[in-house]
């Protein structure tokens, strides 16, 4: 268990650190294409690196919406996600030392004003649970027994930068509430008063995703 904790700790912080480290000190060469790719490239570089290990859920939505699908002990919920947690606040800690604590928005999420698009808060939701939903779908589909071997990774990463194209100017993009909660407790304001959605929504799209998932293959 200590292993895959470990795993799981790196891994986010590995997310976090390629992901957002991108959008904040990079965003400004490489544009919206440049982040999606970005947070693609984490996701797929990590399931090789550590999916024998921990699985690489790398996110809470993901630990609980496996579970929902019957694809992870109920027991070792807690711990992925307080590792998880822990390897993205631990990121954006680097993050925020590397920009002296001229943090900005500091690519964290949000809605309204917040919203890079000015999205308000019912399409923000939307967007939020459909998006991990489709994450969920694809994770748990290419990783299933009867999908071809190898190729999950690829899948999995290159779904994560098409759901960033696509909701990136909606919300920022959480589908996370691991890298939403550590990059809002950097940029404060806002970005903590609407961290909710970003926790509750992902959680609840990955959860039907699961649940569904689990009925098409009775």
């Amino acid at each position: 268990m200590t292993k895959k904790l470990t795993a799981e700790f790196f891994g986010t912080f590995w997310l976090v650190m390629g992901g957002c480290g991108t959008a904040v000190l990079a965003g400004s060469y490489v544009g919206v294409l440049g982040i999606a790719l970005a947070f693609g490239l984490t996701v797929l570089t990590m399931a090789y690196a550590i999916g024998h290990i921990s699985g690489c859920h790398l996110n809470p939505a993901v630990t609980i919406g496996l579970w929902a699908g019957g694809k992870f002990d109920s027991k070792e919920i807690v711990s992925y996600i307080s590792a998880q947690i822990l390897g993205a606040i631990v990121a954006a800690a680097v993050l925020f030392a590397v920009m002296s604590g001229k943090v900005g928005s500091f690519a964290s999420n949000g809605f309204g004003a917040a919203s890079p698009g000015g999205y308000e808060l019912l399409p923000a939701l939307l967007m939020e649970i459909v998006m991990t939903f489709m994450f969920l779908f694809i994770i748990l589909g290419a990783t299933d027994e009867k999908a071809p071997k190898g190729f999950a990774p690829v899948a999995i990463g290159l779904g994560l930068t098409l759901i960033h194209l696509i909701s990136i100017p909606v919300t920022n993009t959480s589908v996370n509430p691991a890298r939403s909660i550590s990059q809002a407790l950097f940029a404060g304001g806002v970005a903590i008063e609407q961290l909710w959605l970003f926790v509750v929504a992902p959680i609840a799209g990955a959860v039907l995703a699961g649940m569904l998932y689990k009925w098409l293959k009775r």
